[in-house]
């Protein structure tokens, strides 16, 4: 039976870290159908991690004719589609989209020398990102390109990120995301836009020949769709396509997050702490304050932890294989709040904000012989809302006090974390109904896009619906008062320990 032509769709495909999503949903945010397709990363040696953006387009091609094929919707009722991706996530190509290399994932910090020798330069664009450049950006990660690997460098027509490259994979026009440029590349809209002088400080001023040249905010209307694009996607040609960004961006949008005084806990692979201030707040250690990145006229802070949920798939991956998350989770409930004295550090990649030190590296102690697996996965639970704590803590310090947070991805499926981070922060934790916010948000570039509503703002007001909410328990804010503090007290000794063994190991 043929489907009945229904009201618009919009459809958001959300490139992440270990997986891509695409979801189809109404004008009320309800999901018609979703599906995501998971794709290996390469870990080529200590601190590096690299993608195959071919793998990126592939998961595109089968998540979105899979949703198309569950759902309601007939292809010709989508009305538009937006694509959000990690950042930043290197990618060198050809001009027609041919990768040269690997992609070098966010999470990748092997240009932490580069990053270094931008810090030291004490350009004046540098107080947009809060003073100190990030191993995990592009132009560190393009220096270091074009020191290790300069027949790559010098052959790359394009050198753009994820997002850039599968919207170009899209409408076969390059762009680059207002919100990636902003938030990873020294763009800054107060200084002029484009970071010319650090480039040329740098060395580096070839690379804005090699950037996309076009600069759109998120929602914008991009391109169509192609033909060859359309076939094999399943999608009519012609469809609009609007700018997306990066995936924590787009998961503001998909949690409401667009008024001053929330914060958005997207708990993926890593955590970003996402808040919308009406001033720019500057000195503090998370990135930022970042202007016009999500809505003209506002500034956003960004605090993250490099690995988290990263973190519990490598525990169940190596010390419970087989064990599902759920049984986890029960297990790490019976055990005390403090997990009966262990400790653990969350910087398994480096630690991103408040502190940014790429070298460090994770770490639990208080272990004993009482001690069991349930123990150590709550001690990982734990430590990983203590650097959300202290992300908080540090944006508190600097004149930002998040009231409510509204958690998203795939961490906020298991209760017990979300109970335990409501916990540790003294700070309620909301629900909506579409836990893939990052998904949605990339749906309400696209209602934007095509038209459907003026802007991200009133899209996101008609498109996400808060479904429960979590309080802290008073009973444990002594305890883990406790506990954070000795989190707290653990890296100043540990971490001159943890510099002279990262540096051994990436000297091989």
């Amino acid at each position: 039976m043929a489907k009945v032509s229904k009201p618009p769709y919009v459809l958001g495909i959300d490139s992440g870290t270990q997986s891509l999503r695409a979801g189809i949903f109404d004008l009320k945010g309800n999901c018609l159908a979703s599906a995501v397709q998971e794709y290996p990363i390469s870990i080529p040696r200590v601190s590096w991690a690299e993608q195959s953006p071919d793998d990126w387009w592939q998961a595109a091609r089968s998540t979105v004719r899979q949703c198309l094929a569950e759902s309601e919707a007939n292809p010709g009722d989508i009305a538009g589609a937006s694509v959000d991706g990690t950042a930043c996530t290197v990618v060198l190509c050809k001009r027609n989209g041919t990768p040269l290399r690997p992609g070098i994932l966010w999470m990748d910090v092997r240009a932490h020398q580069e990053a270094e020798r931008i810090t030291a330069t004490g350009a004046d664009v540098l107080k947009y990102v809060g003073n100190k450049e990030s191993a995990e950006w592009m132009v560190p990660k393009a220096m270091w390109l074009k020191t290790h690997e300069p027949q790559v460098y010098d052959a790359a027509e394009v050198v753009c990120e994820s997002t850039d490259w599968l919207t170009f994979r899209l409408t076969g026009r390059w762009t680059a995301s207002l919100c990636n440029t902003t938030c990873k590349w020294n763009y800054a809209r107060p200084a002029g836009g484009w970071p010319e002088a650090l480039l040329r400080e740098m060395d580096m001023a070839e690379l804005l020949g090699k950037w996309p040249r076009d600069v759109l905010a998120m929602g914008e209307p991009q391109g169509e769709l192609t033909q060859q694009a359309a076939q094999e996607l399943g999608l009519p040609a012609g469809l609009p396509v609007a700018e997306g960004g990066i995936d924590a961006y787009t998961g503001m949008f998909g949690l409401a997050v667009t008024r001053p005084g929330r914060m958005a806990l997207v708990m993926g692979s890593s955590t970003c702490h996402m808040a919308l201030s009406e001033r720019a707040i500057f000195g503090s250690g998370v990135w930022g304050p970042y202007p016009d990145a999500l809505i003209p006229g506002t500034w956003v802070l960004e605090g993250g932890q490099t690995a988290t949920g990263s973190i519990v798939k490598w525990f169940r991956d190596n010390f419970a294989a087989g064990a599902k998350y759920d049984e986890l989770d029960r297990g790490a409930a019976a055990v005390p709040p403090g997990s009966e004295g262990l400790v653990m550090l969350d910087y398994f990649q480096g630690n991103r904000t408040p502190i940014r030190d790429p070298l460090v590296r994770g770490a639990i102690w208080g272990l004993s012989l009482k001690h069991t697996s349930a123990h150590v996965f709550r001690a990982v639970c734990e430590g990983t809302a203590y650097g959300t704590r202290h992300i908080l803590q540090d944006l508190a310090d600097h004149g930002f006090t998040a009231t409510e947070i509204y958690a998203c991805g795939g961490g906020a499926k298991s209760r017990l974390w979300l109970q335990i981070h409501a916990d540790v922060c003294g700070v309620p934790i909301f629900l909506t109904a579409v836990p893939e916010a990052t998904t949605l948000g990339s749906a309400i570039c696209a209602a934007v896009g095509a038209g459907l509503y003026a802007n991200p703002d009133e899209a996101a007001q008609n498109m996400v619906q808060v479904t429960s909410r979590i309080e802290p328990d008073a009973a444990n804010r002594e305890v883990y008062d406790f506990y954070f503090g000795k989190y707290l007290e653990t890296y100043r000794p540990m971490a001159p320990l943890m510099h002279a063994v990262t540096e051994r190991v990436e000297q091989g």
